[in-house]
């Protein structure tokens, strides 16, 4: 099975840390590699930033197309493009969002996401809106860094710890998602921290969910509904 991910960002110091993750969680026997957006902003933090990365992501997915590649885990948890990408490729495509939420789902009814600026709030909370999680997913928390600064791991689980504490009393979450693909590593970590006091916890990380999944889908042999995304009519697109 060859998997690839795509890095919807331009900051190179991404590319490793990214793909050695995406890797760790691959089975054995699975092939992943990366590739990198040429052009398109160095993170992703707000709607305009997807906007400016969809056209690179989507000649990325193209290019996974002619290399026979057989699933896509483009590496941000708002899915810049996810569904544009289901509409020309013949394999799953997933984000970091849905296979997170829906694994979190299965383990708790009360989801908490912990995610990075409140700036991307507004279009987490369309997208879970959309989805009809309403219910499920109680908050959005956010710890006040950057994506370019979430390598910094004591800081971030700190930080991490000290939003799902607030979670877990004020809004009665069961289980978090961490609600972006740049904290790498850290998953267990929080769990770790978290059980002495409020006991098993789970935390899912959205790269690992996503990388799993798309295993899942290969094995399944299930690929986008046609019902749910047409293929582009032939037309200039200049």
């Amino acid at each position: 099975m060859h998997l690839r991910v795509i890095l919807p960002v331009t900051a190179r110091k991404l590319l490793q840390p990214v793909l050695e993750e995406a890797q760790s969680w691959a089975s054995p026997g699975v092939t992943v590699d990366c590739a990198q957006i040429a052009h398109g902003p160095e993170s992703i933090e707000s709607d305009y930033d997807e906007a400016v990365a969809t056209p690179g992501i989507l000649t990325a997915v193209s290019q996974a197309v002619e290399d026979g590649v057989e699933g896509v885990f483009i590496s941000c948890f708002a899915e810049p493009a996810v569904h544009a990408a289901r509409e020309i490729a013949p394999f799953p495509v997933f984000g970091g969002f849905q296979p997170s939420v829906h694994a979190a789902l299965g383990m708790a009814d009360r989801i908490g996401i912990l995610s990075i600026l409140p700036d991307v709030v507004p279009g987490l909370d369309r997208k879970i809106a959309a989805y009809g999680l309403s219910q499920r997913i109680v908050d959005v928390g956010v710890i006040d860094m950057p994506v370019l600064d979430v390598d910094q791991h004591d800081l971030l689980l700190d930080r991490l710890e000290h939003v799902a504490t607030d979670q877990i009393a004020r809004v009665r979450a069961e289980a978090f998602v961490l609600g972006c693909t740049g904290m790498l590593g850290v998953a267990s970590g929080l769990q770790q921290r978290l059980r002495p006091t409020f006991g098993e916890i789970p935390v899912v990380d959205p790269t690992g969910a996503a990388i799993l999944a798309l295993e899942t889908a290969v094995r399944l042999g299930i690929r986008p509904s046609a019902r749910a995304y047409h293929p582009p009519r032939p037309k200039q697109r200049t």
